[in-house]
């Protein structure tokens, strides 16, 4: 009797998954018929906005549509899948209004590849370069439509061949990107036989704690990206690489260990790198940079517009000037848009104690 009933109770859980079942497919047909509706108006807007000469992608829209359903939405799904599912979406529809290409420092499952296809979706044209410099000079040339490099990162502090770049170039910052960096130690031999470990400079100082208590006698040795590492540990015997789990899948390695960078909460920030300035969207960020004469009280009085009109800075770094030994470029982050009024002030003030200032973007704030 017992097992009579046992196999009822199954027989009925059965019969509530199949109808659950019927009930996702006719949801699933719903969702289909509805994205391929939002790809046909994504198609009208792609046309209409060719006929003015704009461009398909904007990184103001994307944002406000991306806030606004992350704010909209009331569960079971979190934000971080709510935001992968409307990436790809996203990217989806801009590949059908004009398809695009983006420069980034590679090879492919470099940290800014993985960043580039988080931000971007897959529906969009990825090619790598070798260098940082390489992305500007691809996007400059219109050889790219965007390009997207590495700026800080909170336990290593500004990438300075981004800063360098950003002094020399004309380009724009047109959006920004906040992306967990999760280290892994990658090789094909045993890690009491590593003898050598490559990854980007900034892969190795996150790590070096790590590095220094389990691979105390192996030499760092730096290359142009943690993808550039993996591929060096692939051909060469004892050499291990840092860099994340998908790039040991691309390059036939091992993964020896996991998480093993020194911080907790590791996140690089990088720049998307385009021609023009989007409009404002209420949540945005200007970077400038500028340098003041070398006298006292300088930067002081320059800074200080900021404050006078309640302007949040987030960041400042400073670049050596190479043409005057001990003269600077600072480099300045702030909440605002160079469209909104208090903005356009602050720039004013500070434009009269500064020897030279470049507005070098105004861009969506990033959603963590």
């Amino acid at each position: 009797m017992e097992a009579n009933k046992l196999m009822e109770q199954d027989a009925e859980v059965m019969k509530r998954i199949e109808e659950l079942r019927r009930e996702v497919d006719s949801l699933d047909e719903q969702i289909l018929s509805l994205l391929n509706k939002r790809a046909e108006i994504a198609m009208s807007i792609g046309k209409l906005k060719s006929s003015l000469g704009q461009p398909s992608y904007s990184p103001s829209r994307e944002a406000q549509v991306l806030g606004r359903m992350l704010k909209l939405n009331k569960g079971p799904l979190p934000p971080e899948s709510l935001k992968a599912i409307y990436s790809e979406i996203i990217s989806a529809c801009r590949r059908l209004e004009n398809p695009i290409k983006v420069a980034y420092l590679g090879p492919e499952f470099s940290y800014t590849h993985i960043a580039c296809r988080h931000y971007f979706g897959h529906s969009v044209e990825l090619y790598p370069v070798p260098t940082v410099q390489d992305v500007f000079v691809e996007v400059e040339r219109d050889n790219a439509d965007y390009g997207i490099v590495p700026i800080e990162n909170t336990a290593e502090g500004e990438v300075n061949d981004t800063l360098d770049m950003l002094i020399r170039s004309n380009v724009k910052i047109c959006a920004e990107v906040l992306f967990p960096i999760h280290h892994c130690l990658l090789a094909k031999c045993r890690l009491e036989e590593i003898k050598v470990v490559y990854s980007r400079d900034i892969a190795l100082a996150q790590c070096k704690g790590w590095l220094s208590r389990n691979l105390p006698n192996a030499k760092l040795f730096p290359v142009s990206s943690t993808a550039e590492g993996a591929r060096r540990a692939a051909n060469e015997p004892y050499a291990a690489a840092i860099g994340h789990m998908l790039a040991a899948e691309k390059y036939g390695l091992n993964v020896l260990a996991t998480n093993i960078e020194d911080m907790a909460g590791n996140k690089t920030r990088f720049l998307v790198l385009g021609k023009e300035i989007p409009p404002p969207t209420g949540h945005d960020k200007t970077s400038i940079l500028f340098s003041v004469a070398h006298r006292p009280g300088t930067l002081y009085r320059a800074l200080g517009a900021l404050q006078r009109y309640n302007i949040n800075m987030t960041m400042i770094a400073s670049r050596p000037a190479r043409h005057t030994p001990w003269e600077y470029f600072f480099f300045v982050d702030f909440q605002g848009h160079v469209e909104d009024e208090p903005v356009k002030m602050a720039l004013d003030e500070m434009r009269k104690e500064c020897l030279f200032l470049k507005v070098l973007g105004s861009y969506p704030e990033a959603i963590e």
